[in-house]
């Protein structure tokens, strides 16, 4: 090698050496630089770490459970998973065990059992023809996965199935007070936020507020051993207990059920109240909803947000108001059937037509007499006075029960005629959470209670109680005496012979109440709607009557009825079974029965034989079983009796005897038409029925005598039918005859009514 060309080699060593120098003082200070100025290009190195390596979890607080009086769990959160799969295979690099779907096929036939899925369904799922996807789903039945099948799958050791942990609300007595409960769902961000009822109306107070965590995580994201983190706790939310007894709603709701199948109803209303609190102790109605499922039709709750015009049950408050003023006299005598309060407005009729003739204003109670009430405000009590009543009463109010969307009633008194009708129940519309809230005053001496549906909120950490409600008396519309009067009045109703409340009658107990049937008006006549079972079918009752525990609330809009039934057969069926469920779960006694009490077995009463008795050794027979006699002949021996001997009956039962001797036509007004059946058949007459419901018109005069083979027309009309608005005349349904013979018997009718 000569001399030249070792110069040239040692230039350019030394020149390589001056660059490798020169590079490693621009990288030592762009180091040194970057350690110091943490900045590249206007970005923050630190934040671009953290944001790389430290992560932030947020930790959901749970919501609050919604209990009932004793602590059940009502509504609560469960932990649910959802199943999803990795299918890049890009997530197992630098793994040593693969972290993604490796067989779809494999992993398809090992999850189809647990899920109740097809192997092909969950495969393609698996293999998604879309490039670069990173994970997928397996549809509905991957979702809201409880935690035991969630360990089964774990246990398959499927490679790439991962879980993703999330909360639902459960409601494990699926229809149960579901309008006062409501429900609450998922929202876009996956937290749950209560949409109805007590779930939407407490929602801050239930959902609490969640916390945090941050730590440190590697490439993937999973959280590195030992991590330098820093928790916040969430503060979970609160519990709220009702005032809902969990046994006595159980009680509704079957009762609510039963009616629904058996009848057919537009809506069912139920509430029971504690007589001597306000706290409603069940509250449902019908149609209703699951809140797990939340297949919903109707959203309002109508026990507190539909008004409607209530029928006689508003003629308790009429009934307290006028005793209160002292202008009741129970004795005093009126005359029945219809009434005018002045030659510009139509009559005022009561549902029994025709009337009951003279009768006293107690049996006008009993008997739920449009008129007698009408003459009460019109006559005694004046409407300026019943005005202030009913605001006492505060049915032009709010009650302030703690659920969304209440509304308050609407007194209609503009004119002379709906100032009167209100005091039956017609025309002013009230809820039935004020119709209970008013009845309080009747059972707490006349201290009106506001009724409320929240006993306590409590932290459920601390079991300390953020809020707790007490029995809080808003008004005194009535003094204590009154109360009472008005209970004995109301006891009667149940339990007189004249009563309209026999079917509401419980064995062992006292029971105080009025019934009711309200006019439906039809949105596209004006009109109220006509025929049998087109009315809002009710009963308020308080029991025990001498020491009211509960307030039972019932309504039934439209139910299917059969042409002999009655509107209270779904109403008493709701009213009897909570009612005596309800007094036994309470361990509330019955009381002793009296000497003239007799024992009636749930089958009824055994019918004996009194065939061959004389006819009044057979009547006083069948009178000591509290039966009610109808005899067509007045002497010799019984030939006869309807229903047959052996046969079990109701108390009350109309019981028909035939014996010798001529026969006379009894008195049918207002009888059934099995009963008017039970007649026909006895004296061999060939009847002719018109229209459904209870007797209205006979064309057999009562006491004439009855020939065999005689025809008997009558016509009948649905109970406490109130089918024409009082300020219309009743005209006659147009009728279609068989022949000409039923057309001439039914002028003929017509003709002895009018005579």
């Amino acid at each position: 090698m000569s001399k030249g060309k070792n110069v040239h080699i040692k230039i350019g060593a030394r020149i390589l050496s001056l660059f490798f120098v020169l590079l490693f003082f621009i990288l030592a200070g762009r180091f040194l630089y970057l350690q110091t100025a943490k900045e590249v290009d206007g970005h923050d190195l630190t934040v671009l770490a953290v944001d790389k390596w430290e992560k932030e979890r947020t930790i959901e607080a749970s919501r609050g459970q919604i209990l009932d009086r004793n602590g059940e769990s009502i509504a609560k959160d469960v932990p649910t998973y959802t199943l999803y799969a990795v299918v890049d295979e890009n997530y197992s690099k630098n793994s040593k065990t693969p972290l993604h779907i490796v067989d779809a096929r494999d992993a398809a036939k090992k999850l189809a059992p647990l899920l109740n899925m097809e192997v092909s369904e969950i495969e393609r799922r698996l293999t998604p023809s879309k490039p670069n996807l990173f994970q997928v789903e397996l549809g509905p039945k991957g979702r809201n996965i409880n935690h035991q099948l969630m360990e089964k799958i774990k246990e398959l050791n499927i490679p790439g199935i991962y879980f993703k942990r999330e909360k639902k609300r459960l409601y494990p007595n699926g229809i149960f007070a579901s309008h006062v409960i409501g429900f609450a769902q998922l929202d876009e961000n996956g937290k749950l936020v209560g949409k109805m009822g007590i779930e939407k109306t407490f929602d801050d107070l239930l959902q609490g507020k969640d916390g945090r965590i941050t730590y440190q995580s590697d490439r993937r994201g999973i959280k590195l051993p030992d991590p330098k983190e820093m928790i916040i706790p969430p503060e979970n939310g609160k519990d709220v207990y009702l005032t809902i007894d969990q046994k006595i709603q159980t009680f509704l709701e079957g009762a609510l059920n039963y009616v629904e199948k058996e009848y057919e109803p537009e809506n069912i209303i139920g509430i029971v109240a504690n007589a001597k609190t306000g706290e409603i102790l069940a509250m449902g109605t019908r149609p209703s909803f699951d809140p797990n499922t939340r297949e919903i039709s109707n959203y309002m709750n109508e026990a507190i947000s539909s008004r409607y015009e209530p029928g006689s049950t508003m003629k308790v408050f009429t009934l307290a108001a006028a005793i209160d003023a002292g202008v009741f006299n129970p004795n005093e005598t009126f005359k029945s059937g219809s009434y005018r309060i002045s030659d510009k407005v139509k009559a005022i009729r009561d549902h029994n037509r025709s009337g009951w003739g003279t009768i006293t204003y107690l049996e006008g109670v009993q008997r739920s007499s449009n008129v007698a009430f009408a003459k009460i405000v019109n006559e005694k009590l004046g409407t300026d006075r019943f005005f202030d009543y009913l605001q006492r009463f505060h049915f032009d109010q709010k009650t302030g029960i703690d659920l969304p969307y209440e509304v308050a009633g609407n007194i209609l008194f503009r004119y002379p005629i709906e100032k009167i009708t209100t005091a039956f129940g017609q025309g002013t519309t009230v809820t039935p959470i004020q119709q209970i809230q008013a009845a309080t005053a009747i059972t707490n001496g006349g201290k009106m209670l506001k009724p409320y549906i929240i006993k306590k909120i409590v932290d459920p950490k601390t079991g300390e109680v953020i809020k707790e409600q007490n029995p809080t008396v808003v008004n005194e519309p009535i003094k204590k005496d009154t109360a009472q009067q008005v209970l004995n009045i109301l006891e009667t109703v149940v339990s007189s012979e004249a009563g309209t409340g026999k079917p509401y009658a419980i064995e062992g107990y006292k029971i105080a109440g009025k019934t009711g049937t309200a006019q439906i008006p039809d949105p596209k006549t004006g009109k109220y709607l006509t025929g049998h079972g087109n009315n809002i079918f009710s009963f308020l009752g308080f029991v025990p009557k001498d020491d009211p525990k509960l307030i039972v609330y019932v309504s039934v809009k439209r139910p299917k009825l059969e042409p002999t039934e009655l509107g209270s057969a779904p109403v008493s069926y709701i009213f009897k079974t909570v009612a005596k469920n309800s007094l036994h779960y309470l361990n509330i006694a019955p009381s002793e029965k009296s000497e003239t009490e007799k024992p009636v077995s749930k089958e009824g009463i055994q019918l004996p034989n009194v065939v061959g008795l004389p006819v009044n050794e057979a009547e006083k027979e069948l009178e000591k079983l509290g039966l009610s006699i109808i005899k067509i002949n007045e002497t010799g021996k019984i030939k006869q009796q309807i229903p047959m001997p052996g046969t079990k009956v109701l108390p009350n039962e109309k019981i028909i005897l035939k014996a010798d001797g001529k026969m006379k036509m009894p008195d049918l007004s207002g009888w059934a038409l099995r009963d008017v059946t039970k007649i026909a058949q006895m004296a061999h007459l060939k009847l002719n029925i018109i229209g459904s419901g209870y007797l209205n018109k006979q064309s057999i005069e009562a006491g004439s005598e009855l020939k065999e083979n005689d025809y008997l027309v009558v016509e009948l009309l649905p109970p406490n039918p109130q089918e024409v608005p009082v300020e219309e005349e009743v005209k006659d349904e147009e009728i279609k005859f068989k022949n000409k013979d039923d057309e001439q018997l039914y002028q003929q009718l017509n003709g002895l009514i009018r005579d």
